[in-house]
């Protein structure tokens, strides 16, 4: 992966081809071994109207030529999404090298108003004004704090992820303090992670005294903008030992899921539950099993509801859990190690693959002074978009050493 933040001198294709380059090198791997690639970007077709072959057009400039190259947008889910499929076409026999790419950029400073418009994209633009006015509907009855309508520069994601954690505060009791303490969290993991967006710990009380964005989030639990990309090689049991085996990590497991029309407090149906049951069946493994886990925390409400769906802790229950420190590096089952999307950063179609970046730095022991010891079972979860109160999307991979 490359370091995230703000790269306003670096195209898309330069962002590609350094985490693309790092990859092979990585893998040992040319670029000719590689038979099929998939590519994920979310905005260039708003920001620079390259609306198609994105990826043919950052891929062929680095020479990738003459295999399928397959381009993937399904929001911040995108990149795992293409692990997802290159997976399958490994299985199928399809291909035997196969290249996922992630690469986004999403600060152009002349264009200000067009990256935030560019959110909407994540929901349905037809559906999406209503559907958070009934979100916001659910946390009526609560008693906001003096000062709570002060609201700042903000996506329109982070609105949603407002109404979703004024709701879970109302059904189960949470705090704003709970949620900061996530936060502050991931910002101290962040400081170990070189790559990441922001390397600056912070305590409780700063996290609750920076920016309000939207009651109850402030700025620092918001996930930055972020420019940046990464890659991953998969290859098939059938060509590994052409690479070496020694640093191999194995795709235990990886699973889609579409949201299902549900009830609002049923979040035994929740979209992001839905894929970590399939991912844990395919996998053979139960949450009991996991050693480390990164998850799509936005917003740290929502690694709160992330960790409840892969069944960390039960419904209402995740709170207090990170509170308590369980989810802390040296914690009973370490979440967000890398700094989590809040602290390391979030390049929107790159992030999916980047959260596999880290699990597969853990499980190989290399993560230096984030390393969580003994690590042997990962998994990643992520989400892409919003529909009617959650992801529009799901994706969980489990990893496993070899």
């Amino acid at each position: 992966m490359t370091p995230l933040g703000k790269h306003l001198e670096s195209s898309v294709k330069q962002l590609a081809s350094d985490a693309v380059n790092a990859a092979l090198a990585d893998a040992r791997c040319g670029l000719a071994d590689i038979q099929a690639a998939w590519f994920s970007n979310t905005r260039q077709g708003v920001l620079e109207g390259q609306h198609g072959i994105r990826g043919q057009a950052a891929l062929r400039a680095m020479g990738v030529q003459g295999i399928p190259i397959i381009n993937c947008d399904n929001a911040c889910a995108s990149s795992s999404t293409g692990v997802n499929q290159a997976f399958a076409a490994l299985k199928a026999g399809e291909c035997d090298v196969a290249l996922v790419v992630g690469a986004e950029k999403m600060h152009y400073p002349h264009k200000r108003e067009l990256m935030f418009e560019a959110f909407w994209g994540g929901m349905d633009r037809e559906l999406a004004a209503a559907q958070l006015a009934r979100q916001q509907e659910l946390s009526a009855a609560l008693v906001l704090p003096e000062g709570a309508e002060t609201q700042g520069e903000r996506s329109v994601f982070m609105d949603s992820y407002a109404a979703m954690a004024r709701h879970y505060m109302l059904l189960y009791g949470a705090t704003q303090r709970q949620f900061a303490a996530v936060a502050a969290k991931n910002h101290w993991h962040s400081q170990f992670n070189p790559l990441a967006q922001y390397r600056n710990p912070m305590t409780v009380d700063e996290v609750l005294a920076d920016r309000l964005v939207s009651w109850p989030l402030t700025r620092a639990m918001c996930a930055p903008m972020s420019d940046g990309a990464g890659a991953l090689v998969l290859c098939s049991g059938r060509v590994l030992g052409r690479f070496g085996r020694g640093r191999a990590v194995r795709v235990r497991a990886t699973r889609l899921a579409s949201g299902v029309s549900r009830a609002p407090d049923d979040f035994s149906r929740h979209v992001g539950r839905l894929a970590a049951l399939k991912a844990y069946e395919a996998a053979g493994i139960g949450p009991q099993d996991l050693d480390v886990v990164e998850v799509h925390d936005a917003s740290a409400f929502a690694e709160i509801r992330h960790v409840e769906n892969l069944g960390l802790c039960g419904l209402g229950e995740g709170a207090a859990m990170a509170e308590r420190g369980e989810t802390r590096l040296g914690g009973r089952i370490p979440v967000n190690i890398s700094g989590g999307l809040v602290s390391k950063g979030h390049p929107i179609a790159a992030t999916g693959v980047i959260q596999l970046h880290e699990l597969v730095t853990q499980l190989r022991g290399e993560a230096g002074p984030r390393q969580v010891q003994g690590a042997r079972l990962a998994a990643a979860e992520n989400g892409g978009g919003f529909y009617d109160g959650e992801e529009a999307v799901a994706a969980v991979t489990i990893l496993e050493k070899t």
